[in-house]
């Protein structure tokens, strides 16, 4: 049964390294939906609240920090939502706490390591999964770190933010939103796709400009002021709809610019507070469970790593090291709109959508993204992982080749990148999706290797045991190369993409912004199926029914027919004339699917106990792509 806990907050006005100042649990239960019996777990949803120092050095880097209200003691406050699963015996705790940066207020983990259903409230044997992570004794964490969540969900984490003034007068400023969709509408937000956006100053702007252009890179058209208008301040609406397929840009004058950045400090200090422990509060027994801290982040929350490494928030107010591992998953090279004035956290960049937000800027590479945390003796860990889309889609080869493309650049001594050959930007689903693509969907699965190298991670942070060297394409091998290199081969109906994403250097000294020439960036090379030569190469590309590749199109019906498909693959089934003539049946065919695994288990990229689910997922491929042939 859930219990209300009265309100537990203690100010340090003593100190100026306030952090966390209190806890407030709202609610806190055994987790019954589990059927792991071996360890309780408890979950525990809670507002932890927070007070930092504009003038401390370690607060210096957050954007507008010093124009938020303070309190009495001169510390700017703001509190987060915290949402916590732990074994309620800490003596049954591996010890290592999993925070997961939520990806707009969400929580991934267990459908990423567990193959459950998504759930922002995670407590039904559906949203837990096969219970992988339960097993294992990890500590999981969420705490709010995005100001604009949707505040009708009731279990999204949120940051609750103060707006920034100026000594108390409204601040305003040119804010660009962007919208590209894929059926007419009326009318539009000004945030990001659900997101409301910062308000208008003013509904009746003569400067307000609205634009259009049918790619990333063409000429823009002025839409006339009289033919949209303003629904209200975080809305506005188009004569004759919004158009699929088109990319509409709306600059104006907004207001009230919250403190972004405290986000950052956010996951700093409650992490700092789980690891060390601080103000006295009902979670003040924290370090008991935690003595080590891996920050995992997929897509826009490993671009939030990845920021926050840069920024130089992996050392708490007192300098010590806060996640001792960062796993940075289908982020690419970039990072984001998250610690600046009208910062757009949300906004995240595609082939042909969000493309012109400073999300792919540089730093790239390890050598001056983790500037900061070297000097201060606190870099992590770290695994950069990404697909085959992020090639395509998220410029991922920036992370390892110098910014001219032509040579490779290595990683850090702690950092693994690792190269999930043949995947889109989540795991591929049997049967496919149905999208608005023009290719079927990719129907390879990650979440298998993403497991494993769990494993390895914990092991690197608990034992010192290091994981298997770095996997990805490299130029010096012929396995990294331009566009009009890829070798695809030519293929009844199927045209590869002539666009891919770029990272364009571009000046936001002015909305839009001016484009300057794109870094270089490259794509893997593929062999005579269409499959990627290099990285981690899964049964299902080792031994192939098909090509799986990280790119898809739209569909005509939604517009752009000629522009890449967001987050989406595609999967290009041989004929069954190839299959006939490859494999010895289907029984043939799934032995060959399990030597693959087991090959990849002897060197940890799978774990022995997913050999099984893989070889029984290729039957299901292959009866339902070739049912007449067993």
């Amino acid at each position: 049964m859930s219990r209300r806990i009265a309100l537990s907050f203690v100010l340090c006005a003593c100190s100026s390294f306030a952090a966390v100042t209190g806890v407030e649990i709202l609610e806190r239960t055994d987790l019954t939906g589990s059927t792991y019996e071996r360890v309780i777990y408890e979950r525990i949803v809670a507002r932890a609240h927070f007070a930092v120092d504009p003038n401390l050095p370690a607060n210096a880097g957050i954007a507008d920090l010093h124009l938020a209200p303070r309190d009495e003691h001169g510390l700017v406050e703001f509190s987060a939502d915290i949402y916590v699963l732990r074994p309620r015996d800490p003596a049954r705790a591996d010890g290592t706490a999993l925070v997961e940066i939520s990806n707009r207020g969400g929580k991934g983990l267990l459908s990423t390591f567990d193959f459950a259903q998504g759930s922002e409230d995670p407590q039904t044997r559906d949203a837990l999964g096969d219970e992988f992570l339960l097993t294992r004794g990890f500590t999981l964490v969420w705490i709010g770190w995005e100001f604009d969540v949707p505040r009708d969900h009731a279990h999204s984490m949120h940051l609750y933010a103060p707006i920034a003034t100026d000594h108390g007068r409204t601040i305003t400023g040119r804010v660009r939103s962007e919208w590209i969709g894929d059926h007419v509408v009326a009318s539009i937000s000004l945030g990001d796709r659900f997101l409301d956006g910062y308000p208008a100053t003013d509904l009746n702007e003569p400067d307000a400009e609205m634009f259009v252009r049918d790619t990333v890179a063409g000429a823009r058209t002025t839409i006339a002021r009289t033919h949209w208008l303003f629904v209200d301040s975080t809305h506005v609406s188009l004569e004759g709809g919004f158009q699929p397929g088109r990319i509409y840009e709306l600059v104006y004058t907004a207001k009230d610019p919250v403190v972004a950045g405290l986000g950052l400090a956010a996951i700093r200090d409650f992490v700092s507070f789980l690891k060390h422990g601080g103000v006295e509060t009902p979670l003040g027994d924290s370090a008991r469970f935690t003595k080590r801290a891996l920050g995992f982040g997929i897509s826009q929350s490993g671009r939030f790593l990845r920021e926050f490494l840069y920024d130089g928030f992996n050392a708490d107010e007192k300098g010590r090291q806060v996640f001792d591992g960062v796993w940075a998953h289908v982020a690419g090279a970039g990072r984001g709109s998250f610690n600046a004035r009208f910062a757009q956290p949300s906004r995240d960049g595609h082939p042909f959508f969000n493309v012109l937000y400073p999300v792919d800027v540089p730093p790239f590479n390890d050598e001056d993204l983790l500037a900061k945390a070297r000097a201060s003796g606190t870099a992590p860990k770290i695994f950069w992982t990404n697909g085959s889309y992020e090639y395509w889609g998220r410029c991922a080869s920036l992370i390892h080749t110098t910014q001219d493309g032509k040579a490779d650049a290595p990683p850090a001594s702690g950092t693994r990148i690792y190269f999930v050959t043949g995947t889109q930007h989540g795991p591929g689903h049997l049967p496919p999706a149905k999208l608005p693509a023009r290719y079927t969907p990719n129907i390879n699965d990650q979440r298998y290797v993403l497991r494993a190298l769990l494993v390895d991670m914990n092991a690197w942070l608990t034992d010192g045991a290091a994981p298997p060297a770095s996997e990805y394409p490299l130029i010096a091998r012929g396995q990294l190369v331009p566009l009009e290199a890829l070798a695809f081969p030519k293929l009844p109906g199927v045209t590869p993409p002539e666009h891919k994403r770029e990272a364009w250097r571009l000046d936001f000294s002015t909305e839009p912004p001016k484009m300057g020439p794109p870094y270089p960036t490259l794509v893997p090379q593929v062999d005579a199926d269409g499959n990627e030569i290099a990285g981690i190469r899964m049964p299902l590309i080792q031994v192939p029914l098909g090509a799986n590749t990280g790119w898809n199109l739209r569909d005509a019906s939604i517009g752009a027919p000629d522009q890449m498909y967001s987050m989406v693959g595609s999967f290009f089934p041989f004929p069954a004339s190839e299959i006939e003539r490859r494999y010895t049946g289907k029984s043939g065919y799934l032995d060959k699917i399990r030597a693959a695994a087991e090959n990849l288990a002897a060197r940890r990229f799978l774990l022995a106990e997913d050999v099984q689910p893989i070889v029984e997922r290729a039957a299901t491929a292959w009866t339902l792509f070739y049912p007449e042939q067993q």
